[in-house]
């Protein structure tokens, strides 16, 4: 997907949103279509916002857990495609390994929506860049901070920035920092709009005078028995007042959630003044509503 193609999805995001919910769900565009919702891992706001898309644009969601099919004894990622595609219209799937959504994808013959795997997780990306055009009124430009793990939501905000023109600067500690090809990706993409990647080791460096900050936990799901040693390299980099006083004077806080106050984000930020996830949280179903729009009205693949 280009710039004008993720221009387009915002854009239907944001006259879905101003709609009532009552209108969308009388127009029924999606009427008989079904996405199914692949789950190797739980999820909340995922699932959730997947299924009240799905419902709202008058179609349905059929919930997939891992162990439910018949991958959970033996059955390849393969063979399932190819017989959920007789099924369903389309299929989210949320994964471990980017590599089996990779595999998902070559053998189905419906659209594959990546709803997040360990490398990426575009659909988030989404939601955000929403928010900050709501929240900002544009994009080109707009310096937006991340501070923690170069992780999964790190990299897909790098290559939106990249193609949508934003000024991104990403404090990780050393050891931490997202991929090199990623990184490389997204300033090639930055090279044609205007955007910037940087990188740093110091959380103040990159939250001076920026109009977003960005966190997310420190240890993500599958890591769980590395999050007392990253607690200890990642205290440096919790966001808290003292670190947001040094972003612009209307600077927003996101957080792609969940949040573990204490961690990465106080209390005193999140529920604060300049905290906007909720919206941000919201925004995910408005998305996704659009993505499916743009990919089961028109029958493409993705």
């Amino acid at each position: 997907m280009g710039r004008d193609g993720f221009l387009s999805l915002l854009s239907e995001a944001d006259a879905l949103k101003r709609r009532s919910r009552l209108t969308v769900r009388r127009d029924s565009p999606l009427e008989g279509r079904l996405l199914g919702l692949i789950f190797q891992k739980p999820s909340t706001r995922t699932r959730v916002s997947f299924e009240a898309a799905m419902e709202r644009l008058g179609g349905r969601a059929l919930y997939l857990g891992w162990s439910d099919l018949q991958l959970g004894r033996g059955e390849t990622v393969a063979d399932t495609a190819r017989v959920l595609s007789r099924y369903l219209d389309a299929i989210a799937a949320r994964v471990f390994a980017h590599s089996t959504l990779e595999e998902l994808s070559r053998n189905a013959s419906v659209p594959v929506i990546n709803a997040l795997s360990d490398s990426f997780h575009p659909c988030q990306a989404l939601a955000d860049m929403l928010t900050i055009k709501t929240r900002k009124g544009a994009l080109d430009g707009v310096k937006l901070a991340w501070v923690g793990d170069g992780n999964n939501v790190c990299h897909s905000l790098m290559l939106s920035a990249g193609l949508l023109g934003l000024k991104m600067r990403i404090a990780t500690p050393k050891g931490y920092e997202p991929d090199g090809a990623v990184v490389e990706r997204a300033r090639m993409l930055c090279a044609e709009s205007g955007g910037e990647i940087s990188l740093t080791t110091d959380p103040q460096e990159a939250v001076a005078d920026a109009d977003v900050v960005y966190t997310d936990v420190w240890a993500s799901m599958g890591q769980e028995d590395e999050a007392e040693k990253r607690r200890q390299i990642f205290a440096p980099y919790q966001v808290n007042a003292a670190l947001m006083e040094l972003a612009d004077k209307d600077a927003i806080f996101m957080h792609c959630l969940p949040a573990h106050r204490g961690d990465e984000v106080t209390g005193e930020v999140i529920d604060g003044r300049w905290s906007v996830v909720w919206e941000q949280a919201e925004n995910r179903m408005w998305v996704q509503m659009a993505l499916l729009l743009a990919l089961l009205r028109e029958g493409g693949k993705e």
